[in-house]
């Protein structure tokens, strides 16, 4: 299991600070949600300030992109030295394209599904994939409850890969994780958590290592 902190839930203004106590604490990766205004309604990070968040940190970093010129941005992060980079299918028309593009240039490449779309897009896109992220909120915004139904739809993918010859592509979830529901994720299949106020609010440190525990108790 790895935790990748969700850097939309820091304080903007202390960036620095909440990168070093999320690496005390120990989390694995770094998550950065890309938002373009378009794909979803908020704007976050660009590449200026995704330049700075690299320079503070040799964690990987984890680049969701959530825009709907997802090539061309791909690009740019890669350039700037991102570690993963995920696409949604949902924007993606040509997705083994996208994928094999992040893949060229030096990243592992990661297909990302809404809540409510189906499984087979993953299914049909996993071999070009080095992970599938499956949202657990409606994405655009930051603090929203989970979504249960991901439970089944992880437990699913879970089994379809392993089926398949495909047990070596881990599940990441994103949306609403917290201690209180690490352990569900895990035991439905997912191997990589990704949390915003359930790591950002309070102690970062004490939380990444209580969000550890809750996952693999």
């Amino acid at each position: 299991m790895q935790i990748a902190p969700s850097l939309l839930s820091a304080d903007f203004g202390h960036l620095e600070r909440d990168i070093r106590a999320c690496e005390e604490g120990g989390a694995d990766v770094l998550h950065i949600d890309v938002m373009d205004g378009h794909f979803v309604p908020p704007i976050t990070f660009g590449t200026v300030v995704f330049q700075r968040i690299r320079s503070l940190t040799t964690l990987p970093l984890d680049v969701h992109l959530m825009v709907t010129n997802a090539d061309h941005q791909a690009e740019l992060f890669a350039a700037d030295g991102a570690n993963w980079i995920s696409v949604h299918a949902e924007v993606c028309p040509h997705l083994h394209r996208s994928l094999n593009n992040i893949r060229s240039l030096g990243c592992k490449a990661g297909v990302v599904l809404n809540p409510v779309t189906p499984l087979s897009f993953a299914m049909d896109a996993a071999e070009a994939a080095d992970f599938i992220l499956l949202m657990s909120v409606n994405p655009g915004y930051g603090g929203q409850n989970f979504i249960p139904s991901f439970l089944k739809r992880c437990e699913t993918l879970r089994s379809w890969l392993d089926a398949n010859g495909l047990s070596h592509i881990p599940i990441e979830v994103d949306g609403g994780i917290k201690a209180s529901n690490a352990r569900d994720a895990v035991s439905a299949g997912a191997e990589i958590l990704v949390s915003g106020s359930g790591v950002m609010h309070g102690d970062i440190a004490q939380n990444i290592r209580a969000l550890r525990k809750a996952g693999t108790a």
